[in-house]
């Protein structure tokens, strides 16, 4: 969940006050496991979020820097770059040791007999192409 908390200070424009309760919800859905709350702790939820909000606006407008501001569609477009890196290298490594003709991921702990089909207790998983 935490990982659509974005860095908020020092862009041009700044954050808006739906960025901040954005990253404010995801942050209170974060400590309290909770996606969805139930209808009971609904409005506990909504004050926590209001409450982190406020105080993260108020952090937002009291922080002070020298750093030029950054540009978000730059930031963005190096995020994806990091991403696909990120893809594509986990891509190759599995390529490297999955087996000839592979079509799918082995799940931990199956064993590919000589034939290409995984084993794993009861189950088995055709890899040939």
């Amino acid at each position: 969940m935490c990982r659509n908390i974005r860095t908020l200070h020092n862009f041009e424009p700044p954050a808006t006050d739906d960025e901040v309760r954005a990253a404010a919800l995801q942050y209170v859905r974060k400590i309290s496991g909770y996606a969805k709350p139930s209808a009971a702790n609904a409005p506990a939820f909504e004050r926590a979020v209001d409450a982190v909000a406020a105080a993260s606006a108020q952090l937002l407008g009291d922080l002070v820097t020298a750093a030029p501001p950054k540009d978000r569609d730059v930031e963005a477009a190096r995020a994806r770059a990091r991403a696909a890196q990120r893809s594509a290298t986990r891509r190759s490594a599995w390529r490297a040791q999955a087996p000839t003709g592979a079509c799918r991921r082995i799940r931990h702990g199956a064993q590919v007999s000589q034939d290409g089909v995984a084993h794993r207790a009861e189950q088995r998983y055709d890899l040939r192409v």
